[in-house]
């Protein structure tokens, strides 16, 4: 039996590396209060958590709840976290380092805190929720402007002693490849992100290989989205669909060396890249999968596509809370 067992409400929030969302559920784990802010435009974490604290009162004050409707509060967060002291390690997007955030918010609203990576929140939300419901292991991979990866073992985010793990996007796949953003050469980020893609199809767009990116979005990496890259592969860009092949083979690559390590059953696919071409991108993967791991493990699991949305990361640190707080056994 767990330490909290009368109804009440759970908050779960996503610290995104550009917009920041709270949504109060309540014991059904529907929700019931919802704000969404920018992340960008402030200096430091003080100002930053100041943010955090008041797009969650907000969410509190549509769901016409105070704090102490409140049984716990998740927050994922891109960067990698200390789970058990509650520390944001690294948040390179946003300036912060070292930071006890669960710490400061648990002493802000007086309720149980958790801090988790937002891929493994996402990937739990999906597991909890969504597309993997069921699973034993899932392996969660979430192509964006980076690559990030959670896993999910028995029903436990798989993370360190000391921090969460699963940097997916880490993985080298070029003996010497670019620069990456954390120091080393040839990371699957570097190959295979959207920002990747991007950059290739720009090249191609100049040389007059990809018309319909050229018309709409020219040659300005932050103009050709996942939806406008979507959108050239129906206007018969096919140089685009061959980029996008071949970074979904690439991501395969890294993800079959994660199979013959953890075996999961379910193979998860998320983010923006993912939502706007489901079947391409989950193909390409799943087969590339098969073709790099070993016959024994070529059957062993699926390839989908995650179902929630923006919602998996806060529904994910939701959930995870009520985990959390439901583990505690109940004082006498």
């Amino acid at each position: 039996m767990g330490s909290k067992t009368r109804p009440g409400h759970w908050l779960g929030f996503d610290l995104g590396g550009t917009k920041m969302l709270a949504t109060v559920y309540n014991d059904r784990f529907e929700a019931v209060g919802r704000q969404r802010k920018k992340t960008k435009g402030y200096d430091g974490p003080d100002l930053g958590v100041e943010r955090i604290v008041t797009t969650m009162q907000q969410a509190l004050d549509e769901a016409e709840l105070t704090s102490d409707d409140l049984i716990g509060i998740g927050l994922g967060c891109p960067s990698p976290i200390d789970m058990e002291a509650g520390i944001v390690l690294d948040a390179v997007n946003l300036g912060w380092k070292n930071l006890p955030l669960q710490k400061i918010l648990a002493g802000k609203f007086s309720c149980p805190v958790t801090l988790l990576n937002d891929v493994d929140a996402g990937t739990y939300g999906e597991y909890r929720f969504g597309a993997a419901m069921g699973a034993r292991t899932v392996l969660g991979v979430f192509p964006g402007t980076g690559i990030g990866g959670g896993c999910i073992y028995n029903g436990e985010v798989l993370h360190g002693a000391h921090s969460s793990c699963m940097e997916i996007g880490h993985i080298k796949v070029q003996r010497a490849g670019s620069l990456c953003g954390c120091g080393q050469r040839g990371c699957l980020e570097t190959e295979a992100s959207r920002l990747a893609i991007s950059a290739e199809v720009a090249k191609a767009a100049y040389r007059g290989k990809a018309p319909y990116i050229m018309e709409t979005a020219g040659t300005k990496l932050s103009d050709i989205r996942s939806s406008v890259l979507s959108s050239a592969i129906e206007a018969g860009d096919t140089a685009v669909e061959e980029i996008i092949q071949s970074a979904a083979r690439l991501i395969g690559l890294a993800i079959a060396n994660f199979v013959h390590l953890l075996c999961p059953d379910v193979i998860l696919l998320g983010g923006g890249l993912v939502e706007a071409m489901p079947e391409l991108f989950v193909s390409e993967v799943h087969k590339s999968v098969k073709r790099n791991t070993m016959p024994a493990f070529a059957k062993s699991f699926q390839t989908v596509a995650a179902e929630l949305g923006d919602d998996a990361t806060v529904l994910g640190a939701a959930g995870w809370i009520q985990k959390t707080v439901e583990a505690v056994p109940a004082s006498t």
